[in-house]
């Protein structure tokens, strides 16, 4: 039972219960289960709302799915009247997070950072309020700290603990080395949360250790400890491995609603319930009722990922914008015609050019190998018919129209 649970009222219990069933939603782990809901409890009890922290490391900042499962939950929080801190690494990015790293990271300029930054803050603002985050550079607190400051910090940590993480671990072990500055980043991320009083701290599996830190250092401090929220790393369109941009099996969600809705429409069908807890908006009685008619035959698991489409778009695009993005997808991919809306580039090159050289003159592919990769699997259409032939010659016409992909097209104006 939590403390104080006796000056509850039964509204107010009630209310503990229906918050909680929010957060563990889709949640790998919470460290611990009963501290939060004992957080929770005392916020309700007192009209005082938590301190929910997510760290940033300005690196790569844009946005997929992947990196909106922590997002989704920090609204959930927010809904629920919590504040959102959002700790900008303008200060720990010049070192660069070592989590998962075979290397040490390159290290960020202060205009790098700063740079990083807005454009996160411009597509955060999709998903949670952002006029209503606290928005924090750790630079303000850790520039401040002198020689004996750190030494002081770095005294309250063993060296066998920072040993535990695995990738320094591994880097030991196959005779990589490890930059002495590298170790003092779990040290900085737990020092933001002794410096900003967090409740709970949110964070992909990957962040074990360095959230962890941050109740290491708020006990050794002599605060509350925060809360630790696991958020299950999200797999890519491959099913396999973690969506990333550098995998290519990622959505973006900057991109246009119908490449959106297509790349949905290609998840496995065992991830599907895992991206409707995890990247949508749907509430857990929702998700329960898709999952329930999925298994029993009721819904179709065509027609449920056609809702996962069209929800992911609705949440980037709007309603219209999802709506027209499902009726281009029926269109082209079950009817099998040409979309009803295909951009037009005006052509103003050779009369006749080789079939590679055309798709990335027209920035339908990155590189001629890449072109040579999708003409190999049958990937490019000229005027509907497969290209066969990587050394094909195009001959240029007014309309002519080329397809890349299952959703890529454009057709060609002469100038």
């Amino acid at each position: 039972m939590i403390p104080f649970v006796e000056q509850l009222t039964e509204k107010q219990r009630n209310e503990v219960k229906r918050q909680m069933a929010i957060y563990k939603l889709g949640v790998q782990d919470i460290i611990p289960t009963e501290e939060l809901e004992t957080k929770v409890a005392k916020s309700i009890l007192e009209n005082s709302p938590l301190k929910i922290k997510l760290g940033l490391d300005p690196s790569a900042p844009d946005v997929h799915l992947g990196h909106t499962v922590v997002l989704n939950k920090l609204r959930q929080f927010q809904q629920n009247g919590h504040v959102i801190q959002l700790i900008i690494g303008d200060f720990t990015g010049r070192i660069g997070d070592p989590t998962g790293k075979s290397v040490a990271r390159k290290q960020l300029t202060t205009e790098e950072v700063e740079h990083n930054a807005k454009t996160y803050f411009e597509q955060f603002g999709k998903i949670i309020d952002m006029e209503k985050v606290e928005l924090h550079y750790n630079s303000k607190w850790l520039s401040k700290l002198n020689f004996e400051d750190v030494i002081n910090l770095a005294g309250k940590i063993t060296v066998a603990r920072l040993l535990e993480r695995d990738d320094f671990d591994e880097r030991i072990s196959t005779g990589k080395p490890i930059s002495l500055h590298e170790f003092f980043y779990p040290l900085m991320q737990g020092y933001d949360s002794v410096m900003l009083d967090c409740d709970i701290e949110l964070g992909g599996t990957d962040q074990h250790f360095n959230i962890l830190m941050g109740r290491h250092y708020q006990e050794k401090f002599g605060k509350e400890k925060q809360v630790a929220i696991l958020m299950p790393l999200l797999e890519g369109l491959d099913g396999v491995e973690k969506m990333s941009k550098s995998k290519r099996n990622y959505i973006g969600i900057d991109e246009a609603p119908n490449e959106m809705y297509g790349k949905a429409m290609s998840i496995p069908d065992t991830l599907m319930i895992k991206y409707f807890e995890l990247v949508t908006d749907l509430n857990k009685e929702e998700i329960d009722t898709i999952k329930k008619d999925v298994e029993t035959g009721k819904l179709h698991p065509r027609d449920a990922k056609m809702l996962l489409a069209r929800t992911i778009v609705r949440m980037y695009h709007g309603a219209n914008a999802a709506s027209a993005a499902e009726k281009n997808f029926i269109t082209v991919f079950q009817q099998g015609t040409l979309p009803d809306e295909i951009p037009v580039v005006t052509w103003a090159g050779t009369d006749e050019i080789s079939v590679i050289d055309l798709v990335v003159k027209l920035k339908l592919l990155p590189s001629k190998s890449e072109a040579r990769r999708m003409i190999a699997n049958h990937g490019i259409k000229i005027n509907g018919e497969k290209v066969e032939n990587s050394h094909l010659i195009v001959a240029i016409s007014n309309g002519l129209i080329v397809q890349v992909g299952k959703r890529k097209f454009v057709k060609i104006n002469r100038g």
